[in-house]
């Protein structure tokens, strides 16, 4: 059976560090940093006190009060990003066969902040159980892309992957195999998060994950420098449209790139710590690379995981270098983590986009933060430290990891 080819029709995101597509690549592409003091509740008992939050952002702009109430952040965040991927797309709806749209969508947590509401409410009370009628439609994480498609009439696959922050690459994974094996013409895809609550923070600082940079928040996001303590958490979504190449043609869609494979692996190794030699991460790549059919020294650009933990960008690095050779010297390796934070279950979708607008503007974006070498990482990589690099991209890749050792890897195609 031959496969179908996929593209990349339309994008949306709403970040830390931009509301909409090209406030997103202008954030991307100028270095800016995302992550300040948190406004959503008191800090004073936190250890971490700063993260990724979205700025300006006032959800009454796109939702009703009612209908707000009723749709938990990750819902409200993956609805406006996809609404935007749609109308980027150009894709007239009434002319389309909606059995044969999807939503795929990724969410390592879900209505995190719904479910610490509705039982900090219970424990406040007499044991009586008084909940939310709309507790459970709000926190399960298949939730938005069940909103998506009823908003839209889209009846195709629709089903939400969980892979911690692998989430939104395994959604994307799974969208260019539906249509590559001729089940689906589009696909909506993407990933959402909105874990920036007490909870979140908390759990998150007593595994000691997050960094506690508190003087400086700005720079806390610090990817392969010596001083990096943790990631910082950030929240928002990423929406991509695919869609089988000559239905895209047919309608004169504008395209973006082509997605040419995607990879997956597993640690196998412990819950939260990667490999130390990168093994699961190795697999990974290589999986992606026979999966699009392109050899090691085609990749132009590697956008990686990335996180600013210590452990973490030591085994990615390694890893690159093992599947890469000494072609991983030519390769434009960064990570946008840097100016976004960790998005989570969302961190696919924005990096994929990320790796997408990169190729289309012959500009990696920054690592930003970076002031100490770290010993353990090679020097002779070029990990695109501080400033935008110009360069011509043919091939790029992203990687993406989760807790419980999930791997992910996309690949992405300039079309000629």
């Amino acid at each position: 059976m031959e496969l179908k080819r996929v593209v990349v029709t339309g994008l949306g995101a709403l970040t830390p560090i931009g509301n909409n597509l090209n406030e997103y690549w202008e954030g991307l592409s100028t270095g800016k940093s995302g992550s300040a003091p948190i406004t959503y509740y008191d800090t004073e008992k936190f250890k971490t006190k700063f993260a990724c939050e979205l700025k300006n952002f006032d959800v009454k702009n796109y939702f009703d009060r009612k209908e707000a109430r009723r749709l938990d952040k990750f819902t409200q965040y993956a609805m406006i990003a996809s609404d935007e991927a749609i109308i980027d797309s150009g894709l007239v709806l009434d002319q389309v066969d909606k059995s044969r749209v999807g939503v795929i969508w990724g969410a390592g947590i879900g209505g995190l902040e719904t479910f610490q509401e509705e039982v900090i409410n219970f424990a406040k009370g007499d044991g009586t159980p008084r909940f939310n009628p709309f507790f459970i439609p709000k926190m399960i994480a298949d939730i938005a892309p069940g909103h998506i498609s009823i908003k839209h009439g889209f009846m195709g696959p629709n089903y939400t992957t969980v892979s911690a922050c692998a989430s939104s690459a395994n959604a994307l994974i799974d969208a260019l195999n539906y249509i590559r094996l001729g089940h689906s013409d589009v696909i909506v895809t993407g990933g959402s998060e909105a874990a920036v609550t007490q909870a979140g923070m908390g759990g998150f600082n007593a595994m000691h994950a997050l960094s506690t940079r508190n003087d400086s928040p700005a720079t806390a996001s610090r990817p392969f420098d010596g001083t990096r303590d943790g990631f910082v958490l950030g929240e928002g979504a990423g929406s991509l449209i695919l869609e089988e190449y000559e239905h895209a043609k047919a309608r004169g869609a504008k395209i973006y790139a082509e997605v040419i494979g995607g990879g997956l692996s597993a640690d196998a190794y412990h819950m939260t710590a990667p490999h130390p030699e990168g093994l699961g991460v190795i697999a990974v790549m290589n999986n992606c690379l026979k999966n699009a059919g392109i050899q090691p020294e085609d990749v132009d650009a590697i956008n990686t995981h990335g996180t600013s933990t210590p452990l973490g960008d030591v085994a990615e690095l390694k890893a690159i270098k093992q599947v890469f050779g000494n072609h991983a010297k030519n390769i434009n390796i960064n990570s946008t983590k840097s100016m976004t934070g960790h998005l989570l279950g969302a961190a696919g979708a924005i990096e994929a986009i990320a790796s997408i607008l990169a190729m289309q503007n012959s500009l990696v974006p920054p690592t930003i933060n970076h002031s100490t070498p770290d010993e353990n990482i090679d020097p002779e990589l070029n990990l695109t430290l501080n400033n935008a690099q110009k360069r011509e991209i043919k091939v790029a890749i992203s990687n993406t990891f989760g807790f419980g050792g999930h791997n992910a890897c996309v690949a992405f195609k300039k079309l000629d």
